[in-house]
């Protein structure tokens, strides 16, 4: 089962696919073809042979038609079998887009990264290869510029993943600035983002960053979102008790099915309208109509 950190990591690339393109352009040097979009594709790189292959993350990048496809894969350590999987990830991808792909291996640990970048031979002569374009932590950029980070705030998230155990004045100075450009982000990004920034972090920076006010500010708007979630899930609870009491005591048979349909809805004032016509409806089936 994937680790917490490595489907962080991926997430960066859901949440914002054109950071494929920014690390493929500026940490790596690599030309891209002209784009309009960047958007996410299929990560499921399947074929009809009964063996599955799912990349991490699938990127493309379309004109009037696809342009480049990007397999993202995050490694966190050495998986052998890998070698012999991501050529088949990159060979359906072209024939499914009919476009160039490039295979972009986040590796944040060293080690990992010198063995993702060996060159993958796929015959005997050795003149069929298939390269990996390898982030590895020299290649992300060190963020401490607040106005860079909040251009490119999933980059600044990165660059703390890949350097915040390092100098931990530079450790610190990243983290403040990745977690500036938070303000802009939706809620859950905001808290997510702000989560990995912070455990990314040596013991001393972290300590060092947590008595910053930006970083206490996040800190309290985190727990109070956290008791907010947890006083709607109560009332939302309540309510749903109200609904299905209504019901019985009106001598109503309520299924399984529907039981566990009102107890699983989390909204509030769909559960208020199913308990105002749980008064005069003729039958639980007629709740959801």
């Amino acid at each position: 089962m994937p680790s917490l950190d490595h489907e962080s990591l991926v997430l960066l690339f859901r949440n914002q696919p054109e950071l494929a393109a920014q690390l493929l352009r500026d940490a790596l040097h690599l030309e891209l073809p002209a784009y309009t979009q960047a958007r996410l594709a299929s990560s499921d790189l399947t074929e009809v042979v009964p063996t599955e292959f799912r990349a991490d993350a699938v990127v493309l990048f379309v004109g009037d038609k696809p342009v480049l496809g990007v397999i993202v894969e995050v490694q966190l350590s050495r998986t052998d079998r890998k070698r012999f999987t991501w050529p088949a990830y990159v060979s359906v991808l072209r024939a499914r887009h009919e476009c160039p792909v490039e295979l972009l291996v986040v590796a944040p640990d060293r080690a990992i990264s010198t063995w993702a970048t060996a060159p993958i031979h796929l015959d005997l002569a050795g003149t069929s290869i298939i390269r990996p374009r390898v982030l590895g932590p020299d290649a992300i950029p060190v963020i401490t510029d607040p106005e860079q980070a909040a251009q490119r705030p999933e980059l600044a998230v990165l660059s703390a993943m890949a350097h915040g155990k390092g100098d931990t004045e530079t450790a610190v100075a990243i983290a403040r600035a990745a977690s500036s450009a938070l303000g802009l982000l939706p809620d859950d990004q905001q808290v997510l983002y702000f989560i990995l920034i912070e455990s990314a972090l040596g013991d001393a920076a972290r300590k060092a960053f947590e008595m910053l006010p930006e970083a206490e500010k996040i800190v309290e708007k985190f727990i109070s979102e956290q008791k907010q979630r947890s006083f709607d899930k109560g009332r939302a609870a309540e309510k749903a008790a109200d609904v299905l009491a209504v019901l019985e005591a009106r001598g109503f048979a309520v299924s399984d099915a529907q039981r566990q349909r009102i107890i699983g809805c989390s909204d509030f004032d769909t559960l208020t309208r199913w308990l105002r016509q749980a008064v005069t409806v003729a039958s639980a089936d007629m709740l959801f109509e």
